[in-house]
Formats: structure tokens, C-alpha cells, sequence
């Protein structure tokens, strides 16, 4: 018997999200660049005021995360009142959706923006209005094209992802400047420590200079804390307000605030690893272009690899195929992107290994 106790009918509109696979059948050692992890781990620093942080675990946190907030402001010399920090960064793009969108509103996203968008969009009630990227990079006209009365929010990945494009900060500075006041801006910095481009910018100073700009940033990535799940959020004063009013009241946990922090203030691993994505990430770029291979130029710490339509050579068959020798990577059919596979840059070893399995692909098919 049908119920007669149903959601909002957008719900049903959601698929829900799958993450990158972290298991191959049959194999017991595998190689994951799947979930854009970092190879490096976490900082030892934050590892160990983790494991300090046992004897606690039956009080609740600090519920405004306030040794956190104060490490990310000194890292970055903001002010910490304009900081929220949330399970994940994927928590805080709900939230803001939560918060300014409802039944009718309309908020805009790119074809190959990451998928969370469209979900939180969608569970706020919105209406997700999707538009065309330019050489698989976010196109401001195209965005402006999109822009009605009803739109309230646009959601931008910078650099995105699954394609590891980027917009230089002058385009996103005309992004902000040829928006309606009424519409809020939300850069998305996922992959913002990985940048070395001298035109590429977060959105710090958008953010300090206007009203209605949001940058979200997340520890899941080079900060190597994904299992925490802790992001922030820098944000004028009026938005910071309206986003501590719904969220949850403890969303840090007390493990989480200290090893966070003390991670964002360990530098020295962070330049570390930002080095060591550098140097793999042209590697794998070159090694899998002497293949034959379409690369998508990446400023993040993951690769977009092409791979023909029909035939043998394509993107299912070359995932089965690195699959079955261990290698996980991510499909994007979900990104509408099913030619493509996304790669995630590993540890030299993991680097070779895949680089290896991929050549036999190739050979294999081209000999076949």
C-alpha cells in the first residue's frame, strides 16, 4: 500500500551520489585512484594530536569549532568571525542551498560541475539549470545566458572537477561584477592548494569585497582528512549569520577540530605535497600522451583521460581492464562524460603501476 506520508516531489528528481569505488573483485591488493585522494596521507601533525584526542571522546565538541576557525583565519589572515566550518565542505553547499533557495528559485551549475550541486539543489527545492562548458571549462557568458529574476545562487567548482580545468580570477572577477545583486556566488575551492597558476585565485578577495560571494574549501584533499570530514567556508558577515542559524549544532567533532587544525598550520607537508602532485602530475600527463591519448589539461591532482566512443579502445573497457589488474579509477557517466576516465594522481609506485596496466590496454587492443 502506497503511503500517503511523501517528501517534496524533487527528492524523487535526486541520484544519489556514488563515490569512487575503493574494491576490485578477486583482488586483495589493489591500487585506488578513484576519490582523488592524496598519496602523502594526512600531516604527522595532525595524526598525532588525533590520537591525543581519545581521552574526549565522551564530551561534546566545542559546537563552534573555534580552534579551527582560528587556524584557518591566522593561515590565511582572515577574520575568523566570517569562517563556519562543516562535515565536508559537501555539508556547507547544502546549507547554503538550504538557506536561499526554495520552490521556484533557480540556481546554475556547468554540464561537468561536481554533482553535489544538482543534489543540493534539488533537496532544497530549487530548480538545478544546467549550462554548457567551453573546451571543458566553465564559461562565464554561458552563465550569464542562464541568469533570470529567479535565479539565486551559482555554483562554481574552481578547479573543477572531474575535468581539472580552471577560470582565471579575472573571469571570475567579471562573473561577480556582471551578476545581479540578488544572486549569491559560491566558489568552490576543493582543489585550490593544488593550483601553481599566477592568474588563478580561491576567491578570497571576492569574498572580502562584496556581500554575496561564498568560497568553500575542504580537508578532504591535500589536507589528507577525508575520513573526518571537515570543510569551511569563508563568507560575509550577513551569510556566515544566516548559515549558523541551520546548522547542526556540534557538525565538528572534537578529533576533527584539533587534527584540522593542526594540519592547515603544517605548511611544510602541505608545500610537500603540493610538490609531489606537481612533479607525478606532469608524469602521468606525458606517459599517457605517449600512448595516444587525450589528456584534458589538469591544474588539480587528478588526470581527465579520453578515450574512443565505440570500438575496443574505450573508456568501460579500459576500466575493466585496469580493474582486473587492481587499478581503480573513476567512471563518469554520471558526469556525462563516458568517454573519459578520471585518474587520480598517486605515489610513485602507484604512478608506474597504472601507467603499466594502461600501456598493456593500449598494446593489447592496438595489436589485438
Amino acid at each position: 500500500m502506497k503511503s500517503s506520508f511523501q517528501p517534496r516531489k524533487s527528492i524523487f528528481d535526486i541520484s544519489p551520489y556514488v563515490p569512487g569505488k575503493s574494491s576490485a573483485s578477486g583482488q586483495q591488493s589493489v591500487i585506488k585512484l578513484s576519490s582523488n585522494e592524496t598519496p602523502l596521507g594526512p600531516s604527522p601533525k595532525a595524526l598525532a594530536v588525533y590520537a591525543d584526542a581519545h581521552d574526549k571522546l565522551f564530551r561534546y565538541p566545542d559546537g563552534e569549532a573555534s580552534l579551527l576557525r582560528a587556524s584557518i583565519a591566522k593561515r590565511f589572515g582572515l577574520d575568523a568571525a566570517h569562517i563556519i566550518c562543516g562535515a565536508g565542505s559537501d555539508e556547507l553547499l547544502s546549507l547554503i542551498a538550504l538557506a536561499y533557495l526554495g520552490e521556484g528559485d533557480e540556481a546554475i551549475y556547468t554540464k561537468h560541475g561536481f554533482l553535489v550541486y544538482k543534489i543540493a539543489i534539488l533537496a532544497a527545492g530549487g530548480t538545478p539549470v544546467v549550462v554548457p562548458e567551453v573546451d571543458l571549462t566553465t564559461n562565464v557568458d554561458e552563465i550569464l545566458k542562464a541568469v533570470t529574476e529567479r535565479t539565486k545562487l551559482v555554483f562554481i567548482a574552481n578547479p573543477n572537477n572531474p575535468t581539472g580545468t580552471y577560470l582565471p580570477h579575472s573571469e571570475v572577477k567579471r562573473l561577480r561584477a556582471e551578476l545581479p545583486d540578488h544572486v549569491g556566488l559560491v566558489l568552490d575551492g576543493a582543489y585550490a592548494e593544488y593550483v601553481r597558476r599566477n592568474d588563478y585565485d580561491a576567491g578570497i578577495e571576492l569574498v572580502a569585497t562584496t556581500d554575496n560571494t561564498i568560497m568553500t574549501r575542504t580537508f578532504s584533499k591535500i589536507y589528507g582528512l577525508a575520513s573526518l570530514r571537515i570543510g569551511w567556508a569563508f563568507a560575509p558577515a550577513n551569510v556566515i549569520d544566516v548559515l549558523n542559524r541551520i546548522r547542526g549544532p556540534f557538525n565538528i567533532s572534537g578529533p576533527a577540530n584539533v587534527a584540522g587544525a593542526a594540519a592547515i598550520a603544517d605548511v611544510e607537508f602541505l608545500d610537500k605535497s603540493a610538490d609531489h602532485n606537481e612533479k607525478w602530475l606532469s608524469w602521468v600527463t606525458e606517459q599517457i600522451e605517449a600512448l595516444g591519448l587525450e589528456v584534458t589539461p589538469s591544474v588539480a591532482n587528478f588526470v581527465l583521460v579520453h578515450f574512443d566512443e565505440t570500438g575496443e579502445k574505450t573508456a568501460a573497457n579500459a576500466d575493466a581492464f585496469l580493474m582486473n589488474e587492481g587499478v581503480i579509477v573513476r567512471r563518469l557517466e554520471s558526469y556525462h562524460l563516458p568517454h573519459c576516465l578520471r585518474i587520480t594522481i598517486g605515489t610513485e609506485d602507484e604512478n608506474k603501476r597504472m601507467i603499466e596496466v594502461l600501456s598493456q590496454f593500449v598494446e593489447g587492443v592496438s595489436h589485438g
